[in-house]
């Protein structure tokens, strides 16, 4: 769609244009408009006029009184300039493509950036309605039609900078590696006449492109970073809120050059191509914040993978409140965790927020009087409040044998990373016996199946009921994000009426009469949800319990007791979060397994 404003004499925008509109709307008192003029007059141009109204920090005079921000007045001005507004969002926009349509310098230029590509058209980010004169010329060029949006005029001279900067890197790196090394693909391809020269790690370019990386993943609040290896392309992809977003696509030689650079400085054997390997990063972002990143690499037919876990330490200094805890769950986890000895035990899936969980309880009772020691597989976070050990099979060091060196490290807390064997079961029950505190974790469905799940590793029923103090299972759901978040009526939300019944069944009492569903913004980058909270299943072991134990450890027995204890399932603490505006019945009736009953 090209602008009707085109057709009038090319000029940039200016301060008085954008006020003019404010002024018109109400939004904008007059007086305060003419005065942001004077001043202007008086100091030095160059600032487009949307940042400079976007830095007085002004609200709407018309309610609701929205905070005039560039992305606000951004947004706001796009139709009164006959341009369809854009938000430029990275992670959409294929930066190889996009730099081939003009070069650097005419971008800079005209504060132009090509932000998407087809066979028909070119769709061109602008801040400057009515400067086309380019147009003509990339239309005539490409043989594309050309569709001008209209977009925050700080993000287009940031992106400018960055998308050429790194499409630059990656093609130089690429020139930098003729032919292919295939030595550890499971299929190598031979071209004639190529001299199948190795990529050098430690190039510029490939130091840029994985700096950038690392700085976009914060950016983005990634959990994970995927680099995976395919014949021709390989594919980057980022975890953000337990979601994977695809984020670029580079060729397999860079991609072969990005891992051995991250291997280095992760200190891996770069040589070894065959075997998995783990390593750990400790970087800053941009703001100084130290962030840490655990590396793992998998062989694969077309190379090494790597999956870099990125942990904030800042993780570990939230309380449990933050975590997503209840008064009511937190209450009932510091009774188990503050006795003096027993065993404690987290249950969940991968990725549910289990090692989260550990830790900043960990850091909670590492007190200077107590010694707390770990055994772990890896070690996730360096903490120096902790004496962590890892791991190590080709050494025969276990999880059992390491519970078996801490016992003589004169503990009084102990986290083992899993009990996976009834050797390690065993010397955690060892361990309570003689008086101190373990923390484990456990993969299974909910809290009650933990009790079973030992009992089935082959641990004796009597032993069980004098060490274990409760159960906790967890999962993650994501969080609606505050700025979009829109209340509906309650009934409006079943999105399936058997799920929706089977979730609040045991909690129809406390039917809510509205709740929240997504919208999107750019906050949230549209998606309608922003960062993940947990949702809890507390146990305790009642003398009613260990009963239920000792006579037979029928998991529906268990359980029923539980409930009537006061134990909330995984559903029910989904479903209170529901009704607090926090989540969705989508989110909890994805992660959480069905509230069983024997009634039912």
């Amino acid at each position: 769609m090209k602008a009707a404003a085109a057709a009038t004499e090319e000029r940039r925008l200016t301060l008085a244009d954008v006020l003019q509109h404010l002024v018109a709307d109400g939004a904008v008192a007059r007086a305060v408009a003419d005065k942001l003029i004077a001043d202007r007059r008086m100091q030095r141009g160059g600032v487009h006029p949307l940042v400079v109204v976007a830095e007085q920090k002004w609200r709407s005079a018309k309610a609701p009184h929205a905070a005039l921000t560039l992305e606000y007045l951004t947004e706001y001005l796009a139709p009164r300039v006959g341009l369809e507004y854009y938000h430029i969002d990275p992670l959409k926009i294929d930066f190889a493509s996009v730099t081939e349509i003009m070069s650097a310098a005419y971008a800079e230029r005209f504060k132009i950036l090509p932000v998407e590509v087809n066979a028909r058209e070119v769709v061109i980010a602008t801040a400057e309605p009515f400067l086309a004169e380019w147009e003509a010329e990339i239309a005539r060029i490409h043989k594309r039609e050309i569709r001008r949006v209209f977009a925050n005029p700080l993000d287009i001279a940031r992106y400018i900078v960055e998308f050429y900067n790194l499409a630059r890197s990656v093609k130089r790196a690429a020139g930098n590696v003729e032919g292919r090394s295939g030595l550890s693909n499971f299929e190598q391809l031979v071209e004639l006449g190529k001299t199948n020269r190795q990529f050098d790690a430690n190039d510029q370019h490939i130091v840029h492109i994985v700096d950038w990386l690392w700085q976009y993943a914060f950016d983005q609040r990634a959990s994970d970073i995927h680099i995976e290896p395919r014949r021709e392309l390989g594919v980057v992809r980022f975890r953000i809120d337990g979601v994977l977003h695809n984020v670029y696509q580079l060729p397999a030689p860079v991609i072969a050059a990005m891992t051995s650079r991250i291997k280095i400085l992760g200190r891996m054997d770069v040589v070894e191509k065959r075997r998995p390997q783990d390593g750990r990063i400790k970087t800053r972002t941009a703001g100084g914040q130290e962030v840490e990143l655990r590396l793992s690499t998998l062989p694969t037919a077309f190379g090494e993978k790597l999956v870099m876990r990125i942990f904030d330490p800042e993780v570990l200094v939230k309380d449990l409140t933050e975590l997503g805890f209840s008064d009511e769950d937190k209450a009932r986890w510091n009774e188990m965790t503050g006795k003096p000895n027993g065993i404690v035990l987290v249950t969940g899936p991968t990725g549910s927020g289990k090692t989260t969980t550990l830790y900043s309880t960990l850091k909670s009772l590492a007190t200077p009087e107590v010694n707390v020691c770990t055994i772990e597989d890896p070690i996730e976070m360096i903490e120096p409040a902790f004496n962590q050990m890892q791991v190590q099979p080709q050494i025969e060091l276990s999880f059992a044998e390491g519970v078996r060196a801490l016992m003589r490290q004169d503990p009084d807390i102990i986290m083992v990373g899993e009990i996976r064997d009834l050797e390690t079961a065993e010397m955690a029950i060892q361990a309570a016996l003689t008086g101190h505190l373990v923390l484990s974790t456990l993969h299974t469905n909910d809290a009650a199946s933990a009790v079973t799940r030992m009992l089935d590793l082959g641990v004796p029923a009597y032993l069980l009921n004098a060490t274990v103090l409760g159960v906790m299972a967890q999962r993650l759901v994501r969080t609606l994000c505050p700025s979009c978040k829109e209340k509906i009526p309650y009934g409006d939300a079943r999105a399936d009426d058997v799920a929706w019944e089977e979730l609040v069944a045991p909690w129809k009492a406390r039917r809510p009469a509205h709740v929240y569903k997504p919208v999107g913004c750019l906050d949230c980058r549209m998606t309608g949800y922003r960062g993940r909270t947990g949702i809890y299943e507390v146990m305790l072991m009642s003398p009613q319990i260990r009963r239920a134990v000792v006579e037979g450890g029928e998991l529906n027995r268990i359980r029923e007791q539980a409930y009537k204890e006061g134990m909330k399932s995984l559903r029910i603490s989904g479903a209170m979060k529901v009704a607090a505006g926090v989540t969705t019945f989508e989110e909890v009736l994805k992660v959480a397994p069905p509230h069983q009953s024997q009634d039912e």
